[in-house]
């Protein structure tokens, strides 16, 4: 089990930047991907053994995703918000498969709570 806990959500202005936490507990060690979502849209996902990020176009350019071993965080910094990157955003985690040994990034089965960003014009 995999444990997803979100924060760093706020209201800002157009323009401005925000930075989201992501800090994983469990069984963090088979996990092969961390992504963020909001509303069901894919914003950018990371694969944890080769660091390669992905991105949805609409954020390609503005958002970071980044993951620290460390201390089982994942970042997502936003720059250049603007008022339709307001959403809920929530992380997520899939973990290797055993049986297959592959990461499955279709299917993302641990989420956290959600935090909410909110942008102005």
């Amino acid at each position: 089990q995999v444990q997803l806990v979100e924060s760093g959500g706020g209201s800002v202005q157009a323009g401005r930047s925000l930075r989201l936490v992501c800090t994983a507990s469990g069984s963090i060690s088979s996990i092969c991907s961390f992504a963020w979502f909001r509303q069901g849209e894919l914003v950018a996902k990371i694969y944890t053994d080769t660091g390669l990020p992905v991105y949805a176009e609409s954020v390609e350019g503005r958002f970071t995703i980044s993951h620290h071993d460390a201390d089982n965080t994942v970042y997502l910094q936003m720059d250049n918000l603007k008022p339709e990157d307001t959403a809920m955003y929530s992380c997520a985690a899939v973990l290797t498969s055993l049986k297959t040994g592959l990461c499955n990034t279709a299917v993302y089965g641990y989420w956290g709570q959600g935090t909410q960003v909110t942008v102005s014009s």
